[in-house]
């Protein structure tokens, strides 16, 4: 017995030589390389082409215009000071199709566009492990482009387009890739800040996306996906979540969403997803729900929206719970008079009821779709009418004697104070 011990105990000890023995040697034939003035080399293609795998290549200051680069081996480009490199208004500029790639430290310009190809400052190819960290994108086609790729990170980069309307991609597009993490970033003048399609277990959280074409956050068909604490501000029509199940969305910030048809969130066909301690301020639509199920919205802000929860009747099995409404125009509008949701313990500052008993729940429901948002669904010009005396009678007589409102969409436990 002690001496199979003792032999197991000299095996891992030998292995573990080995295996510092082999870290030494890669280390030491590992080699950086130096591109520019005053480097070893004066153009990236040429360190790409004689770097190796574990290899870095050093970028110095200065503009590079070298068209589109290939990467196919595991090494590290890394700036100085944010070398340039520039598209030329021509091609696209690197084309990652290797595994534990990073680029770092760089600013890319002027990449091509292109109506059948995709044509990125960085591509991505069935990459795996790839690092784009604190890079600068400016007038680019689409930005970052990950396609069938995994475990890679997108962090701390700024992407900044003025390109036109016709010939704009996404700044950071994901297709069928899995478990990436997109953080810290800043997305503006694109079509969809970042754009999501097929893509699972991945997170998205602390990003900035604003003053995007379209939507700041846009994904499809894809699930268990975590985001949070992003701010999605002054975009064309606010973020779409679509045909997705398992999405959990968690302290983000909705703002600034304006026009006939922008929303905060729109929900299209999901479910079974978690949105909770979000912060919906200034959108036309605060959450547009259509054919949306078993979804939970719990301590949520609606604050100064024109309509803070938009929910067809094709939705169902959702809960509603500890979310705050104040300053809304509409607190919430359906397009029928059958409801299977539930809506239970939220605050409403236009709730008029007592709460004799003290407990801080009202004694009375509280019923969050008035006549005049019923009116104005049907016939939106009505909305000219709003704060007259005319929708102020239409109101209390339908609290008084409820005849098309929807009587079963009601809190029957409204909060008397806000939910914390």
């Amino acid at each position: 017995m002690g001496r199979s011990g003792h032999a197991i105990q000299i095996t891992l000890r030998d292995g573990a030589v080995l295996s510092f023995l082999l870290f030494i040697s890669f280390s030491a034939i590992s080699r950086t390389w130096t591109v520019g003035p005053g480097g070893e080399l004066s153009s990236i293609r040429s360190a790409i082409q004689l770097a190796s795998h574990g290899d870095t290549i050093r970028i110095l200051p200065g503009i590079y215009r070298e068209g589109n680069l290939i990467i196919q081996k595991s090494i590290t480009l890394i700036g100085t000071e944010y070398p340039v490199m520039d598209g030329e208004s021509k091609y696209e500029i690197l084309t990652i199709a290797a595994p534990n790639v990073s680029i770092i430290g760089l600013k890319f310009i002027n990449t091509g566009v292109g109506s059948i190809n995709d044509i990125a400052a960085i591509k991505a190819l069935e990459s795996r492990r790839l690092k784009v960290i604190n890079n600068l994108f400016e007038n680019t086609f689409f930005g970052i482009y990950l396609s069938n790729s995994v475990g890679c990170l997108i962090e701390k980069n700024i992407l900044q387009s003025n390109i036109d309307a016709e010939q704009i991609g996404n700044g950071i597009h994901a297709w069928k890739c899995d478990s990436i993490t997109i953080r810290n970033n800043k997305v503006s003048g694109h079509r969809d800040g970042i754009y999501f399609e097929f893509v699972t277990h991945s997170q998205v959280e602390n990003n900035f996306s604003h003053h995007n074409m379209r939507y700041g956050l846009h994904f499809m068909f894809s699930h268990n996906d975590d985001y949070r604490s992003n701010i999605f501000q002054n975009n064309g029509a606010g973020v779409a979540v679509m045909y997705t199940v398992g999405v959990h969305m968690k302290g983000n910030r909705f703002e600034d969403n304006w026009g006939s048809a922008s929303f905060g969130l729109l929900l299209k066909d999901i479910r079974d997803s978690n949105i909770e301690k979000n912060f919906f301020s200034r959108n036309t639509t605060g959450i547009y729900m259509e054919g949306s199920s078993r979804c939970k919205f719990d301590e949520n802000t609606f604050d100064q929206n024109g309509w803070a929860v938009k929910i067809q009747a094709n939705c169902d099995g959702n809960d509603f719970t500890k979310n705050t409404f104040t300053a809304n125009t509409f607190d919430m509008a359906t397009n029928g008079s059958l409801v299977l949701n539930t809506i239970d313990h939220n605050y409403w500052d236009k709730y008029e009821g007592y709460d004799l008993n003290k407990d801080g729940v009202g004694d009375v429901p509280y019923h969050p779709v008035s006549l005049y948002s019923m009116v104005v669904e049907k016939m939106p010009s009505a909305v000219m009418l709003w704060r007259s005396f005319l929708v102020y009678l239409l109101d209390r007589t339908e609290k008084v004697v409820p005849s098309i409102t929807p009587e079963s969409l009601n809190d029957v436990h409204p909060l008397m104070r806000m939910a914390r």
